[in-house]
């Protein structure tokens, strides 16, 4: 059976220049719409729509997948949707998909079989065929956090190069120049645009930036970043370390403190998400805060934009913007201190 793609090769446009001629055609010239409906008859393309009618008498349910409950900033997004569904009467059929991405698969097949009307998710992966496949079959995807370019669907996600630069700046201004950013490259997208932030606020006040590598957003990735610090000896560590989530400052906070370095005398720390634990720490931890649950809480309301006015639907892209909490682990050093 043709495809989206298939359609958008054959007359020489994009897929969303097609999915735009579906579902909403005024967006679209009338040469251009020739062109598509031209080869969506000549190659007998049928778009699978069903997902997208809520047939009467049957509760309307949506799938939410989540690329990993043990993270507590996705559980905050999870209990938003939640929320926002039960408001507006919708069911919520929830998936955890534990950063594997086979398992995502096998996921997204459930939710298909139980005929959701739409998905929300976090992706473990931004790429990820099976979820083009699902976007070219009519199935309505509305992504949250985890996206980096322009795609034919809805998301909403922080921006973390924002969110990065409130935390350099705030370093800068305490009067730190040897710096160091902890989060690995193969995480995520985001985590490369926090340290994108940072390092453009660091190099813009003078500050040097080195960069830690970690597996994953553990404490236990805090932990080892610790250990690579304490190996150097006291006179070698950076005076502020930014992590890329909370889990890994509060990792590399509990493990200094277990071996004598003061936080934030020796090194101060800022975090990022500011979840609970966060002010709850026994040294409350400075966080770049996001809106987790209204992460969760817009992503519903976009996707049942999408479901109830299919024809007058547009899609958007909302870039959320984050917000420095100061607290204990990032005061008191200043610009008038001696060390470097």
């Amino acid at each position: 059976m043709a495809t989206i793609r298939d359609v958008a090769q054959h007359a020489g446009v994009s897929a969303g220049t097609v999915s735009n001629v579906l579902n909403r055609p005024s967006y679209v010239s009338v040469v251009m719409r020739e062109r598509v409906l031209t080869a969506i008859a000549e190659l007998d393309f049928t778009p699978i729509t069903s997902a997208r009618k809520f047939p009467p008498g049957r509760e309307r349910t949506l799938g939410l997948a989540v690329a990993d409950l043990g993270n507590p900033f996705f559980v905050d997004v999870t209990l938003g949707a939640d929320a926002e569904a039960k408001l507006l009467g919708v069911g919520v059929v929830i998936v955890h998909n534990g950063l594997d991405r086979t398992r995502e698969e096998q996921n997204l097949d459930v939710l298909i079989q139980q005929r959701v009307h739409g998905i929300i998710i976090t992706p473990v992966e931004e790429e990820n065929a099976r979820l083009e496949q699902l976007a070219e079959q009519g199935v309505p995807i509305v992504y949250v956090d985890r996206i980096s370019g322009d795609r034919p669907c809805c998301w909403v996600r922080t921006d973390d190069v924002a969110g990065g630069r409130l935390a350099g700046e705030h370093l800068i201004e305490r009067g730190h120049r040897r710096l160091m950013y902890a989060g690995g490259t193969r995480i995520s997208h985001q985590v490369d645009a926090r340290f994108e932030g940072f390092m453009r606020a660091a190099e813009e006040g003078g500050g040097e930036v080195e960069r830690v590598e970690t597996e994953s957003w553990r404490l236990e990735d805090g932990a080892r970043v610790a250990d690579i610090l304490l190996a150097r000896g006291l006179g070698e560590l950076p005076t502020a370390v930014m992590c890329a989530n909370d889990l890994i400052a509060l990792g590399l906070m509990q493990r200094l403190a277990l071996r004598g370095v003061r936080v934030p005398e020796d090194i101060a720390l800022v975090g990022y998400d500011d979840l609970v634990w966060a002010g709850a720490a026994v040294i409350p931890l400075s966080s770049v805060g996001q809106q987790r649950e209204h992460l969760g809480r817009r992503a519903v309301q976009l996707l049942m934009d999408e479901l109830l006015s299919p024809e007058t639907h547009v899609h958007v892209h909302e870039e959320l913007q984050p917000k420095l909490v100061i607290r204990n682990s990032s005061l008191p050093r200043l610009r008038t201190t001696s060390r470097s």
